[in-house]
């Protein structure tokens, strides 16, 4: 009777021993499944806060201005495409000279104009010059800055561009619009229309306002 009841005790001792170790791997097991769940959630509010957060522009736009173009006698590269608000005649013109003959050009006195200025020293005949046309002139550049001639293509060859295309400053794209072949006209060009703040070698300063008498020699 004693063995039976001993061995009963020991049995009764491994039974509650087992439910006891049973409960523990429970509880370890819950709080397994806890942990998952709270860094499951929080692994997904992160994606969804880094995605949502990308979802928008990264960066600000930003405009690269231009380069401008150095001179040469074939007549100055375009800087921009601003077209002048007025058009106004040259208020001290260069005389007019002869049609084929190299011009004299004289910077006006006082202050340099802020828009285009523009007159025909010597008029032309048939259709005005508009975008799209092929021009041959020959051209003589004074500036203010100088107050003499810089450059003149009367000392190599003509120059040829098409009206429009971009190849030369806007106070050519705009001043030579409506010239006819024979014509001789006078251009006083502001620094917006011209190389603006960057000086473009001896002669022509920054900013500087720029004075050109054009012959059209032919007009296609």
């Amino acid at each position: 009777m004693a063995t039976s009841k001993r061995e009963r005790q020991k049995t009764a001792r491994r039974e509650k021993l087992a439910q006891q170790q049973r409960a523990a791997q429970r509880r370890r097991n819950l709080r397994r499944g806890v942990i998952a769940a709270v860094v499951a959630a929080v692994v997904i509010a992160t994606g969804a806060l880094l995605f949502a957060g990308g979802s928008g522009p990264s960066a600000t736009t930003t405009t690269i201005a231009s380069t401008l173009g150095t001179t040469t006698t074939s007549a100055p590269v375009s800087t921009t495409t601003t077209k002048p608000v007025t058009f106004a005649p040259v208020a001290q013109p260069s005389p007019a000279g002869t049609f084929g003959k190299a011009p004299t050009v004289i910077v006006p006195s006082g202050t340099p104009p802020t828009s285009l200025q523009v007159s025909d020293l010597i008029p032309g005949s048939g259709p005005g010059a508009k975008n799209g046309d092929k021009l041959k002139v020959q051209y003589v550049l004074a500036t203010y800055s100088s107050h003499k001639v810089v450059q003149s293509s009367w000392t190599s060859q003509p120059f040829t561009l098409t009206l429009g295309a971009g190849t030369v400053i806007p106070g050519w794209e705009y001043g030579l619009v409506g010239m006819k072949a024979g014509a001789r006209r006078e251009l006083i060009i502001p620094p917006a229309l011209g190389y603006g703040s960057v000086a473009q070698g001896p002669g022509i300063a920054a900013n500087d306002t720029l004075v050109f008498v054009v012959d059209l020699l032919k007009l296609n």
